[in-house]
């Protein structure tokens, strides 16, 4: 039976923030037992934006999948900005719910049976016939007292992410957030969703149902900050939507302009980036949708952690103050008395007894603001002022609490060697108590805020020991200067050539390369990769299968109606007008390890040509004599040909792996194609109509290609002349040289 009314028992306070887990029953006997267990506790949660992360349909069997699927949600979450810089703001709570059945409703389809599970959760929308199926939805009272079991945290400094059991592609976007756990593309569902949830981001989809492009916007200007009507030109002249941003390199790919299709209108409304997160898994917020994050991040949080209580304060008084801690910036603070700004150079208290006062009242003001450069508009930046009246008559009263340290970066998990590492101290009216730095026990100058140390500018490497003193106090970080590992793994290339700056690849047909990412310290390392410098782009394996390797193709493979692999310009919908792939692209690969390290990218180049026809008779053992070609495609794989082969007018021969003791001849044949095979003779192509492709091949003779189309000419081991004349285009040889014995003339001479 389906439990509907679910009553939070709270855990204790004190247990949580010690790190043990909280459980709770939702009220009667049969509702499912749940656990709060802290991921990352940055703070208390009334002053920090936190993250409930709940498991849906897990049975108690199950609860280590959702482990280490939460472990993976988070690191990606982690790598994309804004989350990967305001880390520090956030707390996550993961709620483990013992799920009765396994399962989601109507999983994958509406005949699909439904399960008994506390959140309700279904795909259609939560079975309804009017929906798309990819709509994942929960029960929204299940879901808020479940998040009430989290001890400080209400609807106003919390977020709910409900993840399913489920390996089916899904999520939605709303008061909460859901995303199903096993897809391959899964933990990049919740990133999109917080988009929607957190950020308020509209889709930039220009479709609502798959398979068929939306009809055209006919409403007025959006409210949505990242679609518009507007051109370029009127952006800037009216100072409207993205107008700071244009023309800047997008942090999705491309540069921030105007590009047609979003809010499921396949026309007539424009968004900011070819393809951002909003527009499709995989690739960064672009730079509009991140400000709008990083403004709702910092909304949801204090940047006062804590200060001097406001009011009279005496005028030789130390007055501090504590704010948040980005995780790749300090904020700045500054401090004005009547008005007038003071010499702090950015710390975080001010003593009154080096100030000359007159007689009477003044005010003091201390203001926070992050200057990131995450956001352009200052409408939005974040700020915060407190003020004090300072009394000249008033005098503090001395404090024997003994320093300590009251808050910190997390002491359990190693650094990055560019993180800001912070540290808080009990305080005094009397004195600031200073923080002293150290790495690998030898100070570390850190002038004006004492309690943040940026540790880029130290350009340190491999592991490292971080000290923070205050007092008799320390505490203790390992920095991870290790980058993490990445390694490519390709399907078989016609040719491979090493070269200093990476390997070249060479194919004529789909190809696929897997990544596998490593790192010395624990969690999961986030693997990404770019084209032709495009935006960089997380590898989830293949949708189908996370363990499957990513598969390129000129056109891109369509999968559930989208498409992915389009080598060269993406393709994301089969409406998309994009060139097919084919010719010579750059592909960078990195991986982003738990600490917030990026590793140093690595590249191949990687050729694809046009496949090669279509066999209509396949030789795969041997052929003794000659072999003459005179009409269709032959294909020899694997083959060996004792004797010359002879290409006839209109045929072709395309040869992989493959022996040939004689030599080659065609003439005014369509393809002669000789792959990765070797050829005891000659090989002659004259008049070939449709392509000349000669890719690492072993030719005990000479070669001569004339009045051709379409040669290329790469890789090859030639034990004579090479000669090239009246080719049109000129051959080329994909920058694979040719090692060539004989001399090389014509059209072939820097081959």
């Amino acid at each position: 039976m389906r439990t509907r009314g679910l009553t939070a028992v709270l855990g204790v306070l004190a247990a949580v923030f010690a790190g043990a887990g909280t459980t709770a029953s939702a009220g009667t006997t049969e509702a499912p037992a749940a656990t709060v267990v802290p991921i990352q506790v940055t703070g208390p949660a009334a002053s920090r934006f936190n993250l409930v992360v709940m498991g849906h349909g897990y049975t108690a069997a199950e609860l280590p999948k959702f482990r280490e699927q939460v472990d993976k949600h988070l690191n990606i979450l982690w790598s994309i900005e804004p989350f990967k810089s305001y880390r520090n703001y956030v707390n996550v709570y993961a709620v483990e719910i013992t799920s009765p059945q396994s399962g989601v409703d109507c999983d994958p389809g509406l005949t699909s049976p439904k399960v008994d599970t506390p959140l309700q959760m279904g795909f259609w929308g939560g079975c309804n016939p009017g929906s798309v199926q990819r709509l994942l939805t929960v029960s929204s009272t299940a879901a808020a007292q479940y998040a009430d079991l989290v001890p400080g945290t209400t609807s106003a400094n919390r977020q709910i992410l409900a993840i399913g059991n489920s390996d089916t592609y899904g999520g939605a976007g709303g008061s909460y957030a859901t995303a199903s756990g096993g897809n391959a593309l899964s933990a990049l569902i919740t990133p999109h969703e917080l988009g929607h949830s957190l950020g308020g981001l509209q889709d930039e989809y220009d479709y609502y149902a798959r398979g068929a492009r939306g009809a055209p916007y006919e409403g007025p200007e959006p409210s949505s900050i990242h679609h518009t009507l507007l051109t370029e030109q009127q952006m800037r002249d009216q100072q409207q939507k993205w107008f700071r941003w244009l023309g800047e390199p997008s942090e999705s790919g491309g540069a921030i302009g105007r590009y047609e299709g979003g809010m499921y209108a396949g026309s007539g409304v424009w968004r900011p980036s070819a393809h951002s997160m909003m527009k499709a898994l995989g690739y960064y917020f672009d730079q509009v949708s991140r400000e709008r994050m990083t403004q709702r991040i910092s909304a949801r949080a204090s940047l006062f952690q804590g200060s001097t209580p406001t009011g009279q304060v005496a005028a030789d008084q130390v007055v501090w103050l504590q704010t948040l801690h980005p995780v790749n910036h300090e904020l700045d603070v500054t401090w004005t008395l009547d008005g007038t700004a003071l010499p702090t150079a950015n710390a975080r208290a001010v003593d009154l007894s080096t100030v000359e006062l007159a007689p009477g009242l003044h005010t003091l003001t201390a203001s926070i603001v992050d200057n990131t450069t995450f956001i352009r508009d200052p409408a939005v930046r974040p700020t915060a002022s407190r003020s004090w009246t300072v009394n000249t008559t008033l005098h503090p009263t001395p404090s024997g609490e003994p320093v300590n340290f009251t808050g910190s970066t997390s002491t359990e998990h190693p650094v990055s060697a560019d993180e800001v590492v912070y540290a808080e101290t009990t305080q005094s009216d009397t004195s600031q108590p200073a923080v002293e730095w150290l790495v690998d026990g030898k100070p570390v100058a850190n002038p004006g805020n004492d309690r943040d140390l940026d540790l880029a500018p130290l350009k340190l490497t491999g592991p490292h020991t971080l000290t923070a003193r205050a007092g008799t106090e320390t505490l203790v970080w390992t920095v991870d200067g290790v980058e993490p590992e990445v390694r490519s793994t390709m399907s078989e290339p016609l040719l491979t050539v090493q070269k200093a700056t990476g390997p070249e690849y060479i194919y004529n047909d789909a190809f696929t390369m897997g990544l596998a990412a490593t790192d010395d310290s624990p969690g999961y390392v986030v693997p990404e990769f770019r084209v032709d410098g495009d935006g960089w782009y997380n590898y989830y394996g293949w949708p189908t299968d996370a363990s499957a390797p990513f598969r390129f193709t000129a056109a891109g493979t369509e999968i559930d109606q989208l498409v992915y692999g389009k080598l060269g310009v993406p393709r994301v919908v089969p409406w998309d007008d994009a060139p097919p792939g084919y010719g010579r692209h750059q592909v960078e690969y990195r991986a982003i390890d738990a600490s917030g390290n990026i590793g140093t990218p690595r590249r191949f180049a990687v050729t694809l040509l046009r496949p090669a026809p279509t066999c209509t008779t396949t030789i795969t053992n041997v052929w003794n004599g000659p072999l003459y070609v005179r009409t269709g495609v032959t294909c020899l794989v694997g083959a060996t040909v004792n004797g010359p082969v002879v290409v006839g007018a209109g045929a072709s021969l395309v040869a992989t792996d493959s022996r040939i003791v004689g030599p080659v001849q065609a003439e005014r044949a369509a393809d002669l194609q000789l792959l990765r095979s070797t050829v005891g003779g000659l090989v002659s192509a004259d008049g070939v109509t449709q392509s000349v492709v000669v890719v690492g091949t072993a030719v005990k003779g000479p070669v001569s290609v004339t009045k051709s189309a379409a040669a290329v000419l790469a890789g090859n081991t030639i034990n004579g002349p090479l000669t090239c004349s009246g080719n049109a285009p000129a051959p080329v040889n994909l920058e694979a040289p040719n090692q060539v014995s004989g001399p090389r003339s014509g059209q072939c001479a820097r081959l």
